[in-house]
């Protein structure tokens, strides 16, 4: 029997997610089996998810996943947990087209209650009207309680709970600012430090010291859910060799774990490593190449070994960083430029940087993909490739995100999601 719920919040910077950390560590100290989840298709809360209980983070994400395989997921995952908990996405109700995506709309999914995490630093009982609100814009999304957070003083919060008593919401307690706590940057390359990890543990006591976090443990659904193995009839027939290390980190479990049942994983990293593992499917996931420019360019023997595999027809599927890693050359914020494999004929620069995101949905011969956009570097174009496929919005509308292709190697800016149904399977058939 497991304990589940959603931490949502009525806007983005409310704190769900340092709180989300936090009750992951508090109940990991406690004994229990944490399981996270992260609404949406954020690859970066969900390995700070992990880092925090213990326990791989799964994505739900009902843009690109179907909601049955959202459902399967959860099950799954929940049916060896004492406690899950889904940190939900942006604002409770925003989602990609309306609520499409939304927190609301996954914990309506998986009729899970939530508990809102609301930043009350400069309000009173004019809290009030707003939860009344998100109580009753949607009556199927359950609201089970409220955490007030960058709440300074006792008398404060009384208002607070005031606005809770009268709105029909269990008022859970507040957390005053705390700069120890604070999460410095979304880059990678400040989290995987030990400070990091004694942000996580000053967060959990944070909150044990403030929040009534036995009532919110009661607040949330009882889940009973057998535990199956996990079965798979996929022909295992692949050697994949999956780069991990600090640059390439950001990919979704699932497709880890599909690539798991199709073949052997053999990890590798091309920052470090001199050889190329012997395999039939490369992997380059995103990250942060400009962080480590000097270190990849610098790695010549391994640069001149893949673009070697994608010259002979090897399979390779790059997304994002590893996409930028597959061209000729990057350009960090400060101009320098740094030799890369040369694989395409095109260059990346983080100059003059701005933020592209949304949801992908791309028609490449017959394959319909999705996946996620996340980027502030862009492409700097020698010839412009010729398009092989078509890339969509959430909306429908067509974007000038590309797929690029040489041989057997395929690369985007997107990153896909393939862990339902045979998307994979399908691409590497393409790729003859």
């Amino acid at each position: 029997m497991a304990k589940a719920f959603v931490i949502a919040a009525p806007w983005s910077n409310s704190g769900k997610t340092t709180f989300t950390l936090a009750l992951c560590r508090l109940f990991k100290g406690q004994g229990l089996n944490v399981q996270p989840f992260k609404c949406g298709p954020d690859y970066i809360d969900t390995l700070h998810h992990s880092r925090a209980a213990g326990t791989p983070s799964i994505n739900l994400d009902t843009v690109m996943m179907s909601e049955e395989h959202v459902q399967e997921l959860f099950t799954d995952y929940t049916s060896r947990a004492d406690v899950a908990i889904v940190e939900g996405v942006m604002g409770l109700f925003d989602g990609a087209v309306k609520g499409k995506g939304s927190s609301a709309e996954i914990a309506k999914l998986l009729d899970l209650p939530v508990i809102l995490v609301m930043n009350a630093s400069s309000m009173a009982y004019s809290v009030a009207p707003i939860l009344h609100g998100l109580k009753t814009f949607d009556p199927k999304v359950k609201i089970a309680g409220v955490v007030f957070n960058f709440v300074r003083t006792e008398s404060h919060y009384t208002f607070l709970k005031e606005a809770c008593e009268d709105v029909g919401l269990k008022a859970l307690g507040y957390l005053p600012p705390n700069e120890e706590i604070k999460i410095p940057s979304r880059h990678l390359g400040l989290f995987i430090e030990d400070s990091f990890e004694h942000t996580i543990d000053r967060a959990a006591k944070h909150v044990e010291a403030h929040i009534a976090v036995e009532q919110l443990l009661s607040c949330g659904k009882d889940i009973a859910v057998a535990t199956k193995p996990r079965k798979t009839t996929l022909q295992k027939k692949y050697r994949i060799a999956v780069a991990r290390d600090e640059v390439f980190s950001f990919t979704y479990f699932q497709n880890l774990k599909k690539f798991e049942d199709l073949g052997e994983i053999i990890w590798f990293s091309p920052l470090r490593d001199t050889t190329l593992p012997e395999a039939d499917i490369l992997y380059l996931a995103g990250g942060y190449p400009e962080l480590h420019l000097e270190a990849l360019s610098g790695n010549k023997v391994m640069k001149e070994a893949i673009a070697a595999f994608a010259a002979k027809g090897g399979k390779i599927i790059a997304e994002c960083g590893g996409m930028m890693y597959l061209g000729k050359s990057i350009t960090n914020e400060q101009g320098g430029t740094y030799a890369m494999t040369g694989v395409f004929d095109f260059s990346t620069s983080m100059e003059n940087k701005k933020l592209t995101l949304g949801y992908r949905m791309v028609s490449f011969d017959k394959l319909n993909l999705s996946g996620h956009e996340f980027r502030y570097s862009s492409l700097i174009h020698h010839q412009e490739p010729p398009a092989v496929a078509q890339v969509y919005s959430a909306s429908g509308i067509e974007v000038n995100t590309r797929l690029y292709r040489y041989k057997n190697v395929i690369a985007s800016y997107i990153h896909f999601y393939w862990a339902e149904g045979n998307q994979l399977e399908q691409i590497l058939d393409h790729l003859a």
